[in-house]
């Protein structure tokens, strides 16, 4: 972590947040339909079914039948004791079953649990696990806890992507973020994401902004490209397209693509659809 600097320039931020903004303004029916297909479509309610699970499965599988001309949504999240229904009922191949895992969302559990609520998610079908860092460790500045239990996920999970969320909401300030980007990234996060949407502020173009500005500086030194996944609280075109301004004018073309770029959305998916078509979609 020595070989970085973890100072961050306000004013830098606010200008390239500005100028997404005002890009934002000229929809772009590419990345409309590039949003959409980086959307990880989600529900994380307490009062979750099995048969509301399903069905919105069987939407995602029957989408291409009803929206020939469109991509899918990149991912299914849920929460790990419904992954098995989401793998049952899903038929379209290129979307990724992700489960939130290790104790989300708050993450105030011991590490063996984390590890093993993990490793059974991917055992019940998941490709990706959504986990939180232990946010109350690293306000303490307990930054070798919070690196060590990303590790040991990873570790134990193998292949399986690992999205870590940083609870940016909870963290105070811009270069806070930058911290918890970089460390996350060091441990062996394959993405890293802004908020789980349950506790604090969701996601902000400024957060998100620093974390891109992260993932560049490690990605310079690692030569591993990292993703990013906004999420919180995102529901309509405008803010989407902030976001993508935001990716686009920090990382560049290569990350315009769901391996690299994800957007944590259960309201989004319809917005997205009512603006590429112009038609008012209901479907999701």
């Amino acid at each position: 972590m020595q070989k970085y600097s973890f100072a961050v320039d306000e004013k830098q931020i606010s200008a390239k947040v500005e100028e997404a903004k005002q890009s934002a303004k000229n929809i772009n029916p590419e990345a409309l339909k590039q949003c959409f297909n980086s959307i990880d479509l989600t529900t994380l309610n307490a009062a979750d079914t099995i048969s509301q699970v399903k069905k919105m499965t069987e939407k995602v599988s029957n989408f291409s039948g009803v929206y020939c001309n469109l991509p899918n949504v990149a991912a299914i999240c849920v929460y790990p004791a419904l992954v098995n229904t989401v793998r049952k009922n899903l038929t379209d191949k290129n979307v990724r079953i992700a489960s939130v895992t290790a104790g989300f969302p708050a993450s105030q559990t011991f590490i063996d649990v984390k590890i093993k609520e993990s490793l059974l998610a991917i055992e019940n079908g998941a490709d990706e696990i959504d986990i939180v860092i232990s946010v109350g460790r690293f306000l303490e500045k307990d930054y070798e806890f919070v690196y060590s239990e990303i590790e040991q996920i990873k570790k134990a999970v193998g292949d399986a992507c690992v999205k870590v969320i940083l609870e940016t909401g909870a963290l105070k300030d811009l270069q806070l973020i930058r911290t918890a980007s970089l460390l996350a990234m060091e441990a062996g996060a394959d993405f890293i994401k802004t908020s789980t949407g349950k506790f604090y502020a969701a996601a902000t173009p400024e957060a998100v902004c620093v974390m891109c500005m992260a993932i560049a500086d490690y990605k310079a030194q690692s030569k591993r490209d990292v993703g990013i996944k906004p999420s919180g609280g995102i529901s309509t075109t405008g803010e989407a397209l902030v976001y993508y301004g935001i990716l686009k004018s920090t990382l560049g073309e290569n990350w315009l693509n769901n391996k690299l770029f994800r957007i944590g959305a259960s309201r989004l998916a319809n917005s997205l659809l009512t603006d590429i078509t112009g038609l008012e979609a209901t479907y999701f």
